[in-house]
């Protein structure tokens, strides 16, 4: 039931901003084009953007070239969306494969869908390559990147809600998130007041949680080698697990749990060997965030004693004169030396 505590949903309005028509609206009626932005891309973006900058600023501090990072993102932000739409119609192909289907809808990412688990393997697949092409560690970049993927997930939550998808089962507690009628993934039958519990919340909150305790960790114990990804990787799959049990939407499964509560029991148990692995091969710090043989040196500052000034240039002119007419010089002689 609805209480002054419950979550309202953005309406269809606020899904979709027509920028074309916005700009007609103040004046510009020579533009023609209908550019809609979706709220859900734009949020998916500025997850991107807000990862890519931290990314950018951890791996600078640690001594790579700044703003390396966006090298590395021309691999990795492609085939991470690639790889995360991939995985969203393979665990969910009733939503796109039946009678009367429009296939193309496979590739409306706006419109929903991108599973953060295939955006992780094909986003390790897209790093790899461009680490390999830029000569930065692999791991390096991975423990620069994991605050950030934390943060860019939760954006990510954010366009669910405009989005109103992937909301989890009725609640009776006081703040429950109010969906708007027809939604096909709600049980035919439930009350129109019904509340459902806000799981784009909840994972808002376990994102940025967790994105601030891998910060604290790494700012006091400079965690390397790839153990604060793994650290990344067991806290959000713990998380995921238990969100993934209390969501409506349908899944398919395997032996009666849902694919992506298997998924995320993978992860958990991923990390934990790469922190252990880790631990036991690298016991000590990294060199640098440069494989060996590659690097990157800043620019020398300018020597202000090296600095030639329009004075030094002109007594230079009048030496270089007074040289050639076998004339002492001001520059030159006893004066000159005094």
């Amino acid at each position: 039931m609805i209480s002054a505590l419950s979550i309202p949903s953005p309406g269809e309005e606020w899904r979709a901003f027509n920028l074309g028509q916005w700009l007609r609206d103040i004046g510009l009626s020579w533009f023609s084009l209908d550019i809609t932005i979706n709220a859900y891309a734009l949020c998916i973006l500025l997850g991107i953007a807000a990862a890519v900058w931290l990314t950018h600023v951890r791996l600078t501090r640690r001594g790579a070239e700044p703003w390396i990072v966006l090298d590395i993102a021309l691999f990795a932000v492609p085939l991470g969306i690639i790889g995360g739409r991939i995985y969203h119609v393979v665990t969910h192909p009733a939503d796109y494969f039946f009678p009367g289907a429009d296939l193309l809808r496979v590739l409306y990412i706006w419109e929903g869908g991108m599973a953060i688990f295939g955006a992780l393997i094909g986003g390790a697949v897209g790093a790899y390559i461009g680490c390999r092409v830029t000569g930065i560690r692999f791991w390096s970049f991975a423990d620069a990147l994991a605050p950030g993927l934390l943060i860019a997930q939760a954006f990510g939550r954010l366009g669910n809600w405009f989005n109103q998808e992937l909301f989890g089962l009725p609640t009776d507690l006081p703040w429950g998130l109010e969906i708007d009628r027809p939604n096909a993934a709600i049980p035919v039958g439930l009350p129109e007041d019904v509340l459902f519990h806000p799981t784009f919340l909840y994972e808002i909150v376990w994102n940025l949680a967790g994105a601030a305790l891998l910060l604290l960790i790494d700012a006091r114990l400079r965690v390397q080698w790839g153990k604060l990804l793994g650290g990344y990787l067991i806290w959000y799959g713990v998380g995921r697990s238990v969100f993934e049990t209390i969501r409506l939407d349908p899944s398919e499964l395997f032996l009666g749990v849902r694919v992506n509560v298997w998924a995320a029991w993978a992860a958990v148990l991923l990390g934990i060997i790469i922190v252990i692995v880790q631990r036991r091969r690298h016991p000590g710090a990294e060199p640098g965030p440069y494989v060996a043989g590659r690097g990157w040196t800043p620019e020398a500052g300018v020597d202000s004693e090296a600095v030639y000034t329009e004075t030094d240039l002109a007594g230079n002119d009048a030496a270089l004169v007074a040289e050639k007419s076998g004339a002492p010089s001001a520059t030159s002689g006893p004066a000159a030396n005094a």
